[in-house]
């Protein structure tokens, strides 16, 4: 049975955005007005009943309360959770530029970790030793020197330094640089799969619609050059479980990539300082023109 909606339903609507008309900013005229008329058109649809909509107000408020500005950003986790990250990062990425594709910046980076040396091990705590490594190009294949690369990921535990206060500060994190020809390499241990924090509004939400919390394992990256697009993605652990469930759908194919087996007298342990058998990933990052 098709629900007729009342013409005093519509005409809330109408008034609220003719409310927003004089709105100074052009583009926040925009936002506000859209964000109105979709808001109204999904509790149209919806028919929440008073205390469908009260109990949407609490975990609103709940989420806000979980946030302490710096480790801990409820919002951007509900965001990722619901696809909405990355629907944001697809529409601001359209561009077939050939350059390494991004996906979700995440909750959990911190800014100001240590600047690090080409080869540097950042874990200082346990897990397999690994090597990344490879180059940062531009689209026309040229090296880009001096190219930052800010790096973060879990420890074996699956908690990042900054949300486990066991953790050293800044363990396993760091700015590390390209060299003349484009090189950078990354002394770390090989990423483990992790769940997002559960134990707040948006775990609560996962369980309710039977979803689990689970990322796949990853390194996260935030590349940056004079001249270039900022690029914010991850390498992914090629055959991770996790892989096609990733919590906040942040998976690409050619994002992934495969952590070799190396004895400890390959000629990279010599040369890195690595005293013992480890592990090599090698990606190339391609960074568009800004």
């Amino acid at each position: 049975m098709e629900i007729k909606h009342t013409d005093a339903e519509a005409a809330i609507t109408e008034q609220v955005v003719a409310r927003l008309a004089d709105t100074p900013d052009a583009r926040l005229k925009v936002l506000m007005q859209a964000l109105v008329r979709h808001l109204h058109a999904y509790v149209r649809e919806v028919e929440p009943t008073e205390e469908e909509w009260f109990a949407a107000i609490r975990f609103l408020t709940e989420t806000g309360k979980m946030c302490d500005g710096l480790v801990r950003q409820e919002f951007i986790l509900l965001s990722d959770t619901l696809g909405v990250s990355m629907l944001v990062d697809a529409i601001n990425h359209r561009q077939a530029s050939g350059a390494t594709e991004t996906t979700v910046f995440g909750p959990f980076y911190i800014p100001g970790m240590p600047e690090r040396g080409c080869g540097e091990n950042m874990a200082e705590t346990p897990g397999t030793p690994a090597l990344v490594h490879g180059y940062v190009r531009a689209t026309d294949g040229t090296p880009v020197a001096g190219a930052v690369l800010d790096i973060w990921q879990t420890a074996e535990n699956g908690m990042y330094s900054g949300q486990d206060p066991g953790q050293p500060a800044g363990n396993l994190r760091g700015r590390y640089r390209t060299d003349a020809e484009g090189y950078y390499a990354i002394r770390t241990i090989v990423p483990v799969s992790y769940p997002v924090p559960a134990d707040g509004p948006v775990g609560r939400m996962l369980q309710a619609t039977g979803r689990h919390p689970w990322r796949p394992a990853h390194l996260h990256f935030m590349v940056d050059a004079p001249g270039h697009r900022k690029l914010v993605t991850h390498l992914f652990n090629q055959g991770d479980p996790y892989l096609q469930s990733d919590v906040v759908f942040g998976v690409k194919p050619s994002l992934q990539v495969a952590y070799e087996a190396r004895p400890a007298t390959d000629a990279l342990a010599s040369r890195f300082g690595i005293d013992g058998p480890f592990r090599e990933a090698r990606y190339d990052f391609v960074l568009a023109s800004r």
